[in-house]
């Protein structure tokens, strides 16, 4: 092929393709999808980042992952993006409530629901010489998703980045790029959301943002499971608290307990 025929990596290439297709089409409102850990082991060469985690979420919760750094959180939370394989163990995720029960396998079917996962990292997945438009539109063309000139400037509008469409994200302050992010991984309406340390670099206005942004994705029925060591007003929204210490969980308030004695303290604790 002539050097000036050969195709470049920029993002106006992304195909629609570039993420393989569900057996059925994404339905408008997200269905929801519970997570469960069975006895999940992560090593890495001779350090146990997670210890025999097991933990059944039921699709709608709101969970509150708590514990210091280290704790396993992180690593936690990539698994369940299936970003990571546990060394041993299982996750699984059902398109219903997840029971703790021996027949929860013959009761629920289990997927993988790739396309169904936003993740909010420590890394914001942004691209700096983009712009924020740009950036948006990329990650819509790769989930393939319709009227996306549309869902960009809602998204941008939604995160109040809506006079910064044409700005280089490497103009963007710490607080810019974390809303961009968050902005990112909601776009494709995912219905299970994943969020490690989310709130990190957001001023009051941001985490203002967040917190109603959180409450909407809750009464939607999205699934949420965020970790945290430090205390926001974005906890309150919790239904459920989870907290690990050395890769294991260290305490659970449980999907019918009340979480507020562990956030409380968290509280106590900073």
């Amino acid at each position: 092929m002539p050097a000036s025929k050969k195709l470049s990596a920029t993002w106006c290439e992304a195909r629609r393709n570039a993420l393989p297709a569900l057996a059925t089409q994404t339905p408008a409102t997200p269905a929801s999808i519970g997570v469960s850990f069975h006895n999940v082991e992560k090593r890495f060469g001779s350090l146990a980042a997670l210890r025999g985690v097991s933990l059944e979420i039921r699709a709608g919760e709101f969970v509150a992952l708590l514990g210091p750094n280290g704790a396993g959180k992180t690593t936690l939370l990539r698994m369940a993006a299936l970003l990571m394989n546990p060394t041993r163990g299982a996750v699984l995720f059902t398109n219903g409530p997840a029971v703790i029960s021996q027949r929860v396998g013959a009761q629920a079917l289990f997927v993988r629901p790739k396309h169904a996962i936003g993740l909010v990292g420590h890394s914001t997945l942004l691209y700096d010489e983009l712009t924020a438009a740009e950036n948006l539109t990329l990650f819509a063309r790769l989930y393939a998703l319709d009227k996306i000139a549309d869902t960009v400037a809602t998204a941008l509008d939604d995160c109040g980045l809506a006079t910064r469409v044409g700005s280089l994200v490497r103009t963007f302050s710490r607080g810019m790029r974390q809303r961009l992010a968050i902005a990112r991984a909601l776009l494709h309406r995912p219905s299970v959301i994943l969020l490690d340390e989310p709130a990190a670099g957001l001023d009051r206005h941001g985490l203002a943002w967040f917190s109603a942004r959180l409450a909407r994705l809750k009464s939607d029925g999205c699934t949420v499971l965020m970790s945290t060591h430090a205390r926001n007003e974005s906890l309150d929204l919790a239904t459920r608290a989870v907290a690990l210490a050395g890769g294991r969980v260290d305490n659970d308030s449980g999907s019918a307990g009340d979480p507020r004695a562990l956030l409380a303290a968290l509280r106590t604790e900073q």
